[in-house]
Parts: C-alpha cells; sequence; structure tokens
C-alpha cells in the first residue's frame, strides 16, 4: 500500500484515482502528475514501486503543489484574514451562515445546524378510576 505525505492510498483502485485521496488533489492535477512522472495512470497503487512513489513526491514538490496540511493551514489563514479585517464574508463565516449569497429563510441547514426551539409536546394520559 503505497504511502504519500502520512496519508495511505487504497490499494485496489487506480493510481490516478487513488492521488486524488490526498486533500488538494482532483482527477486533472493527478493525471498531471502522473504524466510528468511517467507513470500509466491505468495501473493499481498496488502495482506501484518504492522508486515510483519518490518519483511522484518528486513531481509534486518541483512544480509547488500544495497538498494536505499546508493547503489546510492556509485555507484556515485566509478565513481567519477575512474575519478579521470584518468583511462581509468574514462576519458570515464568524456567525456560522452561508458565505456565498445563499439564502437562509429556507435550507441552510448544513451551516445553521438543527432547528431550534421545537420540541415536542407529549400529552399525558389520565388513567380511569
Amino acid at each position: 500500500m503505497p504511502r504519500i505525505l502520512g496519508v495511505d492510498l487504497p490499494k485496489e483502485k487506480r493510481i490516478e484515482i487513488s492521488l486524488m485521496y490526498l486533500y488538494g488533489i482532483g482527477r486533472v492535477t493527478s493525471n498531471r502528475i502522473l504524466k510528468a512522472a511517467n507513470i500509466d495512470p491505468a495501473r493499481r497503487a498496488k502495482d506501484i514501486s518504492d522508486e515510483e512513489v519518490s518519483r511522484i513526491l518528486g513531481v509534486i514538490q518541483k512544480e509547488g503543489i500544495k497538498i494536505e496540511g499546508d493547503l489546510r493551514r492556509d485555507i484556515a489563514q485566509n478565513i481567519k484574514r477575512l474575519m478579521d479585517i470584518g468583511s462581509w464574508r468574514g462576519l458570515r463565516h464568524r456567525k456560522g451562515l452561508p458565505v456565498r449569497g445563499q439564502r437562509t429563510r429556507t435550507n441552510a441547514r448544513t451551516r445553521k445546524g438543527p432547528k431550534k426551539g421545537h420540541v415536542a409536546v407529549i400529552k399525558k394520559v389520565e388513567e380511569k378510576k
């Protein structure tokens, strides 16, 4: 099972799909990396040798592709910067509301969380004597 930057790639999938398990790499970037490393995208990840894994890592570092921790850190810093300067997008992030102009009257449950204030009322039944 190939391991790149602390991420175990699924061994039964094609290498072009397996590389997509790295945060920040999609299908196009994966194919570009494999082409630069001279590796057939149709091969399974379990068939990739250690030398080929190091070639893939070399291409990633040479092209300066940000992945995993570096990319996550940059995104978090960008969001923090927006909140610090008090921009509209930063305020939406701070309040936990949709950032990109979606409506909030209905929907937006992913950002807003479950509904508040709706508690089911259970009626008590009196026993007859």
